[in-house]
């Protein structure tokens, strides 16, 4: 026999709904249990009774911020969980009966039937190096609010500046020391002198949030694999390690292309299909990522001869940057594809060619490919 158990979770508690194959609605009343030590050992409790008896037990939960801390919980008590992908599960969402209760039999009900799409859950050492990541995206998200805030203050006042002059401890120093000098701008030169010491303190907790990154995938084969790119920066790599994790997860390049959404819309219907833009589903920070690869690419000076960047200039002529830049970072990404799944590193040779343009129903047949 196996139990199936559908759990609506949410913050301060979860709803659970079991049945089976044989019962169609649920063996017990539907339960909640407050997401506390003691709810949480109730809840355990009953699923040892029910693996006490030889059965099985599968659980079914949506993605959400406690999920991980669920379900490491009730695997300790030997329960088989399966995370829901909500982006795929809208039969909760779009509900005309939206309660608890109802969700719990939901889930209940599609696990029973082995319907539910499951969401891939990251490991512990992953989640720590996208959470950090994240504080580093925000620090430096800060530093930059600062810098323009400065800039704008600097403009105000009339005295010339570049931005790039805000980027080094002397061009600050510089900055500080022509208003400090005129006696006009003395509250001036306090409230930049003060936001002077609070980009150095922001710089400095970038650079400890590195030196983590740095230790702890030192490691690292996919990290170390992916430095060996032409243009491939140490941000870069660890932002792929983070949201790719392991590639045998994705069957082809193109799988991997349309995890992070740089693939188009498709709407086939009859003898009519059209494509629209690409969905942007999936990691924005994995998206980006392979975006800001390609321009890494394309700022070193050997890597014109390249025929990715032959490509990418050619559609920039014809079709805008937008679509150029989104061709080659999905491209690209077919390359850390092939790189990761047969462990080996970046052969630059292997890029060196002339491109040869094709026709606009070619490039279309190819984007789709």
């Amino acid at each position: 026999m196996t139990f199936f158990i559908g759990v609506d979770l949410h913050k301060t508690q979860f709803t659970v709904h079991v049945r089976t194959e044989e019962e169609s609605e649920s063996l017990d009343q539907i339960r909640q249990y407050p997401t506390t030590t003691d709810g949480y050992a109730e809840f355990l409790a009953r699923i040892s009774r029910y693996k006490a008896t030889g059965a099985d037990v599968k659980i079914g939960v949506e993605s959400t911020g406690n999920t991980r801390f669920f379900k490491n919980q009730v695997e300790k008590a030997g329960a088989e969980v399966t995370v829901i992908n909500t982006l795929k599960f809208k039969v909760i969402n779009e509900s005309t009966k939206k309660t608890d209760k109802h969700d719990a039999s939901t889930i209940s009900e599609f696990l029973s039937k082995d319907m539910l799409p499951e969401s891939y859950l990251c490991g512990k050492e992953t989640e720590n190096i996208r959470r950090l990541l994240k504080s580093r995206e925000r620090l430096v998200r800060s530093t930059v609010g600062q810098k323009n805030e400065i800039h704008a203050l600097l403009v105000s006042l009339g005295l010339s500046d570049e931005l790039r002059s805000l980027q080094s401890k002397k061009g600050r120093q510089r900055i500080l020391d022509t208003l400090e000098s005129n006696n006009d701008y003395v509250l001036e030169a306090q409230s930049v002198k003060l936001m002077f010491e609070i980009i150095e303190r922001i710089e400095e907790s970038v650079k400890i949030i590195e030196k983590q990154l740095v230790e702890l995938t030192k490691d690292d084969e996919m990290v170390n694999r992916l430095l060996t790119i032409r243009g491939c920066g140490k941000i870069t790599a660890w932002t792929i390690r983070a949201y790719t994790e392991d590639i045998s997860r994705f069957a082809s390049a193109k799988k991997y292309a349309a995890f992070y959404g740089l693939v188009p819309w498709v709407q086939d219907s009859n003898e009519t299909i059209h494509h629209g833009k690409i969905t942007k589903r999936g990691p924005q920070e994995l998206r980006t990522c392979f975006v800001q690869l390609v321009l890494g690419i394309r700022r070193c000076k050997d890597t014109s001869n390249w025929r990715m960047m032959q490509r990418y200039e050619y559609m920039k002529t014809n079709k805008g940057s937008g679509k150029s830049i989104v061709a080659a970072a999905r491209k690209m990404a077919e390359i850390v594809w092939a790189m990761l799944s047969d462990k080996k590193d970046f052969d630059a040779q292997k890029m060196i060619g002339k491109y040869k343009p094709m026709s606009l129903a070619e490039e279309a047949l190819t984007v789709m490919n």
